[in-house]
């Protein structure tokens, strides 16, 4: 989905000024906040055409915090430009790195807090030969 300038317009008022040296205007934003979401792809694998793509990244990190994205999604389907029923909105959380512990990895054998040198197999724990 493209956004034109027109329904651009349209949800202007819900996003933040612009402020200091900006190199991706707003509109281009959210027209790769919208590549992104509907193709499902990683930010690395944005188009250059929507500028760099860790700045981007971290534009849409900023907003998310803040809240802003949510007004943004809100406000494009408030405005039917998008009809979808958005509930989560995550991108680029795939994997996440477990500690082994967590997925089933083989635990380590715990020893005695004290060694016991010379014991004999055939020994009884309380000392006793058998």
């Amino acid at each position: 989905m493209t956004l034109t300038a027109e329904q651009f317009d349209r949800i202007k008022g819900y996003l933040p000024i612009q402020r200091g040296n900006v190199r991706t205007e707003n509109l281009t934003f959210i027209r790769a906040l919208l590549y992104v979401a509907e193709n499902g792809c990683t930010w690395r694998a944005l188009p250059t055409e929507y500028g760099n793509w860790n700045s981007v990244y971290k534009k849409a990190n900023r907003w998310a915090k803040a809240g802003v994205l949510e007004r943004v999604f809100a406000a494009l389907q408030k405005e039917q430009i998008i009809a979808v029923a958005i509930e989560v909105l995550a991108m680029d959380s795939t994997s996440i790195k477990v500690h082994p512990d967590a997925h089933g990895a083989l635990k380590k054998k715990k020893t005695s807090h004290r060694e016991v040198k010379g014991r004999l197999e055939h020994q009884a724990s309380c000392g006793i030969r058998g």
